[in-house]
């Protein structure tokens, strides 16, 4: 199938939108995109007879959707629109841009293929080589992304943490970041009834391993030093307890608290400006599209602003 050519008049169009949007500029520069084409290789998103549409800039439109908690039909809208959009995915002044339905085929082809993990994998290793991620130790955290529709048959129901307990259907997304949580390094997603479960995400090597008590037991912490890291795992403190045992428990948590709550702000980025608060579509596979998406464009920005020359 024939794929259309874009960005005919990219030089004459970089001429005149030069100092525009320079927060995008700095992305687009966070990562070779022709290995991040390359793994797009055989996509076709276009209906019978129809000239394709470029992956990478079907992807790239994809990464504008979750930065701007953009729909379909907004990201379409925008990208026929605003000069930056159109920049970013590599589309000329005048020439025509995707419609909503291009970005769901190319969606059910990421799913079809599994390419959304391979996507993510390939950002992670060029980050990586980069120098950006710290890897003298990973947090390791979850957190609870409500279904679309209480029909979803593949979500599961969890009690959400919080004073209330309140019951949540959904997934659970597994995170492992660098120490500064500053780089997603792993992510697997799950029905939010699945325990938490650091052998998920653990990258090789992890270095200190820090996490919440969740991820208390004798298993996990077993399963951390086998990966060759040194488990930071905060204890329990409920219940029935001797009180110097509680109190001990209450010290050595006071000390992986500090380094382990910072996941908690890439949770929160992630849900407050990245829409993960709630699932887009529907099924355990869109959940891990959805996710991976997130985590790509969380860590595009991430290196991004790591990349930035500093004032001197």
């Amino acid at each position: 199938m024939a794929r259309r050519r874009i960005g005919q008049e990219r030089m004459a169009f970089a001429a005149e939108c030069r100092g525009w949007n320079t927060g995008l500029d700095a992305l687009a520069g966070a990562v070779d995109w022709v290995e991040i084409d390359a793994s797009l290789r055989g996509v076709y998103a276009a209906e019978r007879g129809e000239l394709a549409w470029p992956p990478l800039a079907l992807f790239k439109g994809l990464l504008l959707a979750v930065w701007h908690d953009l729909s379909d039909v907004k990201l379409a809208e925008a990208l026929d629109d605003r000069a930056s959009f159109r920049r970013f995915c590599g589309f000329a002044t005048n020439e025509p841009t995707p419609e909503r339905t291009a970005f769901v085929r190319f969606r059910r082809e990421l799913v079809a293929r599994g390419l959304d993990a391979r996507l993510f994998r390939a950002v992670v290793r060029q980050l990586e080589a980069k120098g950006l991620v710290v890897k003298t130790g990973t947090l390791v955290d979850a957190t609870v992304i409500e279904a679309a529709s209480r029909g979803d048959g593949e979500a599961g129901w969890c009690a959400y943490a919080g004073p209330h307990r309140t019951p949540v259907h959904g997934y659970k997304a597994h995170v492992a970041t660098d120490e500064d949580g500053g780089i997603v390094r792993r992510v697997a997603v799950t029905p939010a009834n699945v325990r938490d479960a650091a052998g998920m995400v653990l990258p090789r090597n992890p270095g200190t391993v820090w996490a919440d008590a969740g991820y208390a037991g004798r298993r996990t912490e077993a399963r951390i030093r086998q990966s060759h890291g040194t488990p930071k795992v905060m204890r329990p403190t409920g219940g029935r307890m001797r009180p110097t045992l509680k109190a001990a428990r209450q010290a050595w948590n006071a000390t992986i608290r500090p380094v382990r709550c910072r996941i908690e702000k890439v949770f929160g980025t992630a849900k407050r400006s990245y829409g993960l608060a709630r699932c887009r579509w529907r099924g355990l596979a869109r959940a891990t599209l959805q996710v991976h998406l997130t985590f790509i464009a969380y860590n595009l920005t991430r290196a991004a602003a790591l990349l930035r020359p500093q004032a001197v």
